[in-house]
């Protein structure tokens, strides 16, 4: 297992994103070099946890549990296959592009040390919109990658450090629950009677994840009663 490449993006204007200002991040390219890994602070005020890249919405992008995202390059070829295109690492919007990790079947609350000093904890799913949408410009987008259910990882910071492209991954703790990515992404958008299930991560889970399921668990009770 091992980090292909770790990808930056800088603020752009487009039309096609609700962020202020039109300005987004999503268009990342792979950094050379030793990047710095850090803890970004709570969500809407830290924005990405790594150094050079920007964050335009934090009312739903960045923040602590959001602080790194991460997507398997064997997701990104079989979407290659799927939309007959070229796929280069970043495109996706994400930070880490892997090789030999399975990260939609990452647990919520598995750690990763990349390099010698860097660990990251799986805290949830990325959840598809509009601006990842215009960004691919695909037909559908959102929908489709919905279905596919390989959302990739948004990861906590639990060790600070830099990390480089070539750099080793090795899953140093994993869960017993069963909360994984694809099962946390699934609960969160399609099969919403999953939601108390993902409660088996614990504080792993962000707290707006956690407020969700409170207010799912709410809704259920009134049903019940009435």
């Amino acid at each position: 297992m091992k980090l292909l490449s770790v990808n930056a993006g800088r603020a752009r204007f487009v039309e096609y994103t609700d962020a202020e200002g039109g300005l987004t991040g999503i268009g990342k390219r792979p950094v050379e070099g030793a990047v710095g890994i850090f803890r970004p602070g709570p969500r809407g005020v830290g924005a990405s946890g790594v150094a050079g890249d920007d964050v335009c919405d934090k009312r739903h992008h960045g923040g602590e549990h959001q602080a790194v995202y991460a997507y398997a390059r064997e997701d990104l070829d079989a979407w290659e296959k799927e939309l007959g295109r070229e796929l280069p690492g970043g495109i996706f919007g994400e930070n880490l592009t892997t090789s030999g990790l399975d990260v939609s079947g990452a647990r919520i609350g598995e750690r990763w040390r990349i390099g010698p000093d860097v660990v990251l904890e799986v805290a949830g799913a990325r959840i598809p919109c509009r601006t990842f949408a215009g960004t691919l410009g695909e037909q559908g987008w959102v929908r489709r990658f919905t279905r596919a259910g390989a959302p990739g990882a948004y990861l906590r910071v639990v060790e600070e450090g830099r990390i480089r492209a070539g750099d080793a991954i090795e899953v140093v703790h994993r869960p017993a629950h069963e909360v994984s990515v694809a099962f946390w992404f699934r609960a969160f958008t399609t099969e919403r009677e999953l939601l108390p299930r993902t409660l088996a991560a614990g504080e792993a889970m962000s707290p707006e994840a956690h407020e969700t399921v409170r207010k799912y668990l709410e809704r259920q009770a009134v049903r019940q009663v009435s």
